[in-house]
C-alpha cells in the first residue's frame, strides 16, 4: 500500500475541486422529484460540468467504460446505477446520487441519498442513519487515529439500528486519481489498521442496507443491488486530515478542524 500524502497547497486545490462537486451535486439533488428520469438528472450534471469547465471523474471509467457522469441508484440499488431515460423516479424512492470531477488535476468525490416526494418511515430512518454514520466516521478522521476507527464508527451506527454495511465496496484515498490507497472500509475494529497522518485525503462512503450486506451486480456490469432487494442508502464526503482535525472538502461549511454540516 503506497499512500500519497498531500501538501497544504494540494489540499487547497482539492478544496476548489470539491466545492464544484458539492455545488453540482446540490443542483442534481434539487431536481430529484417524482416523474423525473435518472437520465435527466445526469443531463443536468453534464451541463454543469461544461459550465464549470471541470472534467468528469466517472465518464469512461474502467471496463466496461462507465457511460455517464453520475451514478444514480434507486431503492435496492446500492451504487453505480447507470442513468436511463426509462428509469423514472416515484414518490418515496430513495435516490442515491454519486458525482466526482477533476479541477486543477485534482479529484473530489461525494454522494448523498435523497428521498423523492413523500418519504416512508422506513426510508427516512435508513437515510438518517446512514448520514449519521458518515458524521461519526468523519469525527474519527484525526491524526494518530487508525483507519479501522473510521470503519468501526460506520458499522457501530448502522448495526445499532439493525442495518448492515456493505463490505465488497469501500471508500478510498483520493487525489490526482479518483481511487488511491488506502481502502477505507465501512467496518472494523477500533484501534486497528494503518495510522492516520496529516496530509491523508480520503473519500469515506458508508453504504448501509436495511437487510443483508450481500451484493449482486446486474447484467449491465455496473449496477450493484442488495441481493435480498432490501433498501440501501449511500453518503460520501472527501476529507483531508489536518493537524487541526478533519477538513470535509466537499462540505462548503467545513474548515480545517471544523467538520461543518450539510
Amino acid at each position: 500500500m503506497k499512500i500519497v500524502y498531500k501538501s497544504l497547497d494540494e489540499i487547497r486545490q482539492m478544496r476548489e475541486s470539491a466545492l464544484v462537486v458539492a455545488g453540482i451535486l446540490d443542483e442534481v439533488c434539487r431536481a430529484v422529484e417524482p416523474g423525473v428520469s435518472t437520465w435527466e438528472l445526469d443531463r443536468i450534471a453534464r451541463a454543469a460540468i461544461k459550465r464549470e469547465s471541470v472534467v468528469s471523474a466517472f465518464l469512461g471509467y474502467a471496463q466496461p467504460p462507465y457511460p455517464a457522469v453520475t451514478c444514480i441508484s434507486i431503492n435496492e440499488e446500492i451504487v453505480h446505477g447507470i442513468p436511463r431515460k426509462d428509469k423514472i423516479i416515484r414518490s418515496g424512492d430513495l435516490v442515491s446520487v454519486d458525482f466526482g470531477s477533476f479541477k486543477h488535476g485534482m479529484c473530489a468525490d461525494s454522494a448523498r441519498t435523497v428521498i423523492a416526494g413523500t418519504a416512508t418511515p422506513e426510508g427516512q430512518k435508513l437515510v438518517d442513519t446512514t448520514r449519521r454514520s458518515l458524521d461519526l466516521a468523519i469525527a474519527q478522521c484525526v491524526v494518530d487515529n487508525r483507519l479501522e476507527d473510521v470503519g468501526a464508527a460506520v458499522q457501530g451506527c448502522a448495526e445499532a439500528e439493525g442495518y448492515s454495511v456493505v463490505r465488497v465496496f469501500v471508500g478510498h484515498g483520493i487525489g490526482r486519481r479518483m481511487h488511491e490507497d488506502p481502502p477505507v472500509h465501512n467496518y472494523g475494529t477500533p484501534g486497528r489498521g494503518k495510522r492516520i497522518k496529516r496530509g491523508l485525503v480520503i473519500a469515506v462512503e458508508p453504504m448501509v442496507n436495511a437487510g443483508s450486506p450481500e451484493v449482486e451486480v446486474l447484467d449491465d456490469g455496473w449496477t450493484a443491488v442488495t441481493k435480498d432487494r432490501s433498501l440501501s442508502a449511500h453518503f460520501e464526503h472527501t476529507i483531508a486530515i489536518t493537524d487541526e482535525g478533519p477538513w470535509v472538502l466537499t462540505r462548503p461549511s467545513s474548515s480545517p478542524g471544523n467538520p461543518g454540516h450539510d
